[in-house]
């Protein structure tokens, strides 16, 4: 080990200090309170027992902590995992899920060995700025149901809670204030009888610790056939949450994480769950922005957070079970409303059409499925189809004529590819009368075989009218492309 990676590793576990080290152990703790509700409902989406959520994020908080390329993130079984192992589960049960779990893993550190983290690159701000408005907008949702068929008791907790939330810090500090919400309402809660939900309600607590296993599957063909299609698609969807949400801590945080490490990290991590009898998962922005926002930037935060999730479910699982869900409400409505870029709104009239098209569409697409990796897949192919219509709008051909020698010019600038090679064919007059073409594209580059294809086409028929073709000013990269596959063009 190097001494760039040891001090890296070093500023990561314990940089700052005494006073950063305590922010990251009860950042973290919040973040553990924020993560057991929505564990516990998430677990119920993929139809398996609340415990096999809960170990599974408590496996992926340890194990990210050491292996992720984003300190400060939380991950754990998430919704969007849980929607694709539903049907596994439904169909074949448990344990082919904790198979697919680890087929995933693996399939997920490939990605990371393969560095096809770049793939990111292709995810513009709109579809990122889109992504978190919609995460705000489920998170929130998310707490409609604990806030409807409820006595005023709920409501008044809700509002004690999230006056506590952002009025303490205005005096007070030291603790992050979501913390002191849950203790003091469940304090009074405690003391003062009503009719309330509390954590118990949600789902039975496991009452121990979890134990290695192999899952109890038959290996051979059939069983990869079954689990295969549900591995892949929970890795791809886990690394794209995962990707997305590192990418949100590094604008929040002003710092650089490593994405190709994130994906190995994730799939280590989800295959230690599979083998501790957990359901896959990946990042949590909601619990990662409510980290990160009360002061968690270091490992210590994450791996706190996966720790004390085991010690609030095992050891002080009386105390945990008594949390009004009230409280966990009043955190997860500060978080969402924390996550939604404000900023946006002003943007959607002052940016171009196009950059508020892809927003919106994946914050509808993401809020229509419930689907994070669905909205930023629509955000992406729009954002693709609006740069390529662009890009080709820019491609022009102008012509002009030289009388002595009886030459057409064609003087062709902008780039030649998929979108613009039509337009491109569509500039040449075929009927020409002149009895030379000279066709210039020193302003111009030719991408791909569609570009190759249209020259070769047109130059072609030109020369069927009995008609002299002459190309000239092709840069290095076209020759090339022209030279292996335009075999029917010469090139002058």
């Amino acid at each position: 080990m190097t001494n760039s990676t040891l001090s890296r590793a070093r500023a990561e576990w314990f940089g700052g200090g005494f006073p950063a080290l305590r922010r990251d152990v009860l950042a973290g703790m919040v973040g553990t309170f924020a993560l057991i509700p929505e564990v516990i409902a998430f677990s119920f989406v993929a139809g398996v027992d609340p415990a096999v959520g809960l170990f599974a994020s408590f496996v992926i908080g340890v194990v990210i902590a050491f292996a992720g390329g984003r300190p400060a993130m939380i991950s754990g079984a998430a919704g969007s995992v849980a929607l694709v192992a539903a049907a596994l589960v439904a169909s074949h049960g448990l344990q082919y899920l904790l198979a697919a779990t680890v087929l995933a893993g693996v399939i997920q550190i490939v990605f990371g060995l393969l560095r096809l983290d770049v793939l990111m690159r292709f995810v513009s701000r709109s579809v990122r700025t889109g992504f978190v408005n919609a995460l705000a907008i489920l998170i929130f949702s998310a707490q409609v149901p604990q806030m409807i068929g409820v006595t005023w008791h709920t409501y008044a907790l809700i509002a004690a809670g999230l006056a506590i939330i952002y009025l303490v810090p205005r005096v007070f500090t030291a603790i992050p204030s979501p913390l002191i919400c849950i203790v003091a309402l469940t304090a009074f809660a405690m003391l003062v009888p009503m009719p309330i939900a509390t954590v118990a309600d949600l789902g039975l607590l496991p009452d121990s610790l979890p134990r290695f296993f192999v899952p109890d599957v038959l290996f051979g063909w059939e069983t990869l056939a079954i689990i295969a299609p549900y591995a892949l698609a929970m890795a791809v969807v886990g690394l794209l949450e995962s990707m997305m949400t590192a990418s949100v801590v590094d604008d929040l945080t002003e710092t650089t994480s490593s994405k190709a490490r994130e994906c190995t990290g994730l799939g280590l991590a989800n295959v230690a769950a599979g083998f501790f009898g957990g359901i896959a998962g990946c990042g949590m922005i909601g619990q990662t922005v409510g980290n990160v926002r009360f002061g968690g930037r270091g490992r210590v935060s994450t791996l706190t957070a996966g720790v004390f999730l085991l010690v609030l479910i095992v050891a002080l699982r009386p105390f945990v079970a008594q949390v009004p869900v009230a409280a966990l409400v009043a955190i997860m409505i500060m978080v969402s409303v924390e996550t939604f870029s404000w900023g946006s709104l002003r943007e959607v009239v002052r940016h171009p059409k196009t950059s508020s098209v892809v927003m919106l569409a994946t914050v509808a697409v993401t809020i229509a499925t419930h689907n994070l990796a669905a909205g930023v897949t629509v955000g992406v192919l729009l954002s693709g189809v609006f740069f390529a219509f662009k890009v080709m709008r820019l491609m022009r051909v102008d012509v002009s004529y030289d009388e002595a020698s009886d030459t057409r010019v064609y003087t062709v600038g902008g780039q030649i590819f998929f979108a613009s090679a039509e337009i491109f064919s569509d500039r040449f007059d075929l009927r020409e009368t002149a009895r030379n073409v000279r066709i210039d594209l020193t302003q111009a580059h030719l991408w791909d075989v569609t570009a190759i294809g249209a020259l070769e086409a047109t130059v072609a028929k030109l020369r069927r009218h009995g008609t002299r073709v002459e190309l000239v000013g092709l840069n290095e990269a076209s020759a090339i492309l022209v030279d292996r596959h335009g075999s029917a063009i010469q090139n002058s």
